[in-house]
C-alpha cells in the first residue's frame, strides 16, 4: 500500500468544507488575508478535528477584494507585518481548540510569487521564524522558497491535483482555458502519475518530473467534491490510501 496526502483549501466560504474534509488528509485553512475571520477559523479548525485531518495555517496577500489572486507590492515590513498578524491570530486559536499545527501554506498569488521573487520568499522564512513555531512548509520543489526555507525549515513537497502545468513547471495562470481542471478522470490520472511516476504531463502534452509528498486539491474548486470522492475509489483499486 502507498500513502499519499491529500491537501485542500479550506475556511474560504465554499460551502464545500463539509463535503471535502471526510476525504483529505490534511487542510490549509484561510486565516484572515484573502477571507476568514475567528469564528470560520475556529469552525474549520473544529471540522478538521472532528475527522482526523491535518491542521495548517493559508495566509495569504491581505486582499479579500481579489481573494488574494492578484500580487500586491508591499514593502517588506508590510508583507511581515500582515502574514505575522495572520498566522499568530491562526496559531492563538488552534491553541484554544487544542489543535496541533501541521503546515503553513500560502495562498494564491503569494504562493506563486513566493516561489520566484527571492525578497518576497525572505520576508515569508523570516516571518515563520519569528513566530517561534516550526511546522511543516508546504512549497513546490525547485522553487525560490524552497531554497531560500531549506535548512531553516521543515518543508513538505506540493504538487496540484487540479491545475494545469507549464513548461518549468508554474501554473498555468487561471485566465486562461483549461487552467483549472475539473473532470474527475483527469485529475485522477494527474496524481496517479504524479504520485507513482513522479511525472507530470505539462499543457503542451511533455511529461517533466516532479517531486512531491502533499498533493493540493482546491476547495473552491466546483468539482473538487466528485473529484475527491473519484478519487478515492481508485486509489482503492490502485492500494493507495491517504496518510
Amino acid at each position: 500500500m502507498k500513502s499519499i496526502d491529500i491537501n485542500a483549501d479550506l475556511g474560504e466560504g465554499s460551502g464545500f468544507d463539509e463535503a471535502i474534509m471526510p476525504l483529505i488528509s490534511s487542510c490549509s485553512i484561510a486565516c484572515g488575508g484573502h477571507y476568514g475571520n475567528e469564528k470560520t477559523m475556529r469552525n474549520t479548525i473544529r471540522l478538521a478535528q472532528k475527522y482526523g485531518v491535518k491542521i495548517g495555517a493559508h495566509p495569504s496577500f491581505p486582499d479579500k477584494d481579489n481573494f488574494g489572486r492578484k500580487i500586491m507590492h508591499l514593502t517588506k515590513q508590510q508583507l511581515t507585518d500582515t502574514l505575522f498578524n495572520q498566522l499568530v491570530h491562526f496559531f492563538a486559536i488552534c491553541e484554544t481548540e487544542e489543535a496541533s499545527i501541521n503546515h503553513i501554506k500560502l495562498h494564491g498569488a503569494l504562493y506563486n510569487y513566493a516561489a520566484k521573487d527571492a525578497p518576497t520568499a525572505d520576508a515569508v522564512v523570516e516571518t515563520i521564524i519569528q513566530t517561534k513555531v516550526r511546522p511543516k512548509l508546504y512549497v513546490q520543489y525547485n522553487s525560490v522558497l524552497h531554497r531560500k526555507a531549506e535548512n531553516l525549515l521543515p518543508l513538505a513537497f506540493e504538487a496540484f491535483i487540479d491545475r494545469q502545468y507549464n513548461e518549468d513547471l508554474s501554473l498555468v495562470s487561471r485566465d486562461k482555458n483549461g487552467a483549472l481542471i475539473e473532470e474527475p478522470q483527469d485529475a485522477w490520472r494527474q496524481l496517479l502519475k504524479m504520485a507513482s511516476e513522479n511525472k507530470v504531463k505539462t499543457r503542451l502534452g511533455q511529461e517533466k518530473p516532479i517531486v512531491a509528498s502533499t498533493y493540493c486539491i482546491h476547495g473552491d474548486n466546483q468539482q473538487s467534491v466528485e473529484i475527491l470522492k473519484y478519487i478515492q475509489q481508485q486509489m482503492k483499486f490502485n492500494q493507495m490510501v491517504l496518510s
